[in-house]
């Protein structure tokens, strides 16, 4: 990332869109909006396109399109692979399909548990989601023997739910040392047939489109943005505007059923942002940094009780703030404490504010 990012500063680059090729916002995504930080005033915009997952939602319930669609592709291309014309064939002939992730300790581990239940919105019963490092603990190899076997099925199809085939899916899940998904499969004894298919998520053509249609939403949201820096740099009149608000984590954002938009507010020259949060696990925000938020003096921003609306019809009350913005259009410093009672810091911004 490093070297990618000097290279764009020596050729001059003003606008950056950097898409991921991760499969979800976790550690590797992280680092990479880290290195971004150290060089963001370098450029007049920068933006960061979605993994292939998209967002990681709070809990193992939450699915969105991006992970139907990978998981529409990933479990096609399986059948097909395995010689199958539908999965209910598949399932007919006692076959189980076993999607191989890489697992993590980070909190985006929800987004295997995610995935589960996308199979399981989709029907697909035969479908099961496991990790190399176990974790989510249910997607542990063991479990997941366990899993197959309890639902009845015979003949096992392991592949890699990885972008990249590579050590993990020839060595971990296809090896054939004795602890390899593929050998303790077949030492349980459980199963007819255990069979690996060595192709990475990348492969597939509906994957490959994905990730241009991330692409390509990142640009929409680049230009509409640079339309709006001329009216961003005047000042606003007083009045009501709808406003995008940008965190630097996935975890503190706006409730995904308001599309990261607050309500920003213009008065006698100051600006403050009203935003919905995911959930009520924010207790407290303060305008500036964790270690000062910690101060006797310190001023904190409390929450207020906000009702959201899902488009399902139900409704869930979550935790609001009011936001003092200092500026638009440009990262301001921003403090959290969770339930757990520990301060962080952020890096928030307010852009393209709309009558």
């Amino acid at each position: 990332m490093d070297q990618a990012l000097e290279r764009a500063v020596a050729n001059g680059v003003k606008n950056l869109l950097i898409q991921p090729t991760h499969l979800m916002h976790g550690a590797e995504y992280d680092e990479l909006v880290e290195a971004l930080d150290k060089y963001a005033d370098k450029f007049e915009t920068v933006a960061v396109a979605e993994p292939l997952l998209g967002e990681v939602g709070s809990d193992a319930k939450v699915i969105n399109d991006d992970k139907k669609a990978v998981a529409e592709a990933v479990v096609a291309a399986a059948v097909k692979t395995a010689g199958y014309d539908s999965l209910e064939a598949a399932e007919k002939d006692s076959t189980a399909f076993v999607l191989m992730g890489h697992g993590t300790a980070h909190t985006a581990k929800v987004s295997y548990s995610q995935m589960a239940t996308q199979m399981d919105k989709l029907g697909y019963k035969n479908v099961f989601i496991g990790t190399v490092e176990g974790e989510p603990e249910e997607t542990a190899c063991e479990n997941i023997i366990e899993a197959v076997k309890t639902a009845g099925y015979k003949k096992v199809v392991l592949r890699p739910l990885m972008v990249v085939a590579g050590d993990h899916a020839n060595n971990d899940m296809a090896g054939d040392e004795e602890d390899s998904w593929k050998s303790m499969f077949k030492a349980d004894g459980a199963f007819d047939s255990v069979d690996c298919q060595i192709e990475g998520l990348g492969r597939i053509d509906e994957v490959q489109k994905l990730y241009v249609d991330h692409t390509a939403a990142a640009m929409k949201d680049m230009k509409a943005a640079g339309k709006n820096d001329e009216a961003a740099a005047i000042d606003l009149k007083d009045g009501t505007y709808s406003a995008k608000f940008v965190t630097d984590s996935s975890m503190f954002k706006v409730n995904e059923e308001l599309d990261g938009m607050g309500e920003l507010t213009v008065k006698d020259g100051k600006m403050t942002i009203h935003i919905s949060l995911a959930s009520d696990s924010i207790l407290n925000l303060y305008p500036g940094l964790a270690d000062d938020a910690q101060k006797s003096d310190a001023v904190l921003l409390e929450p207020t009780k906000d009702e959201i609306k899902y488009s399902d019809g139900t409704t869930e009350t979550v935790n609001g703030f009011d936001v003092p913005v200092p500026y638009l259009d440009k990262d301001f410093d921003l403090a959290l404490i969770g339930k757990k009672g520990k301060w962080y810091d952020h890096k928030v911004s307010v852009k393209s504010p709309e009558k």
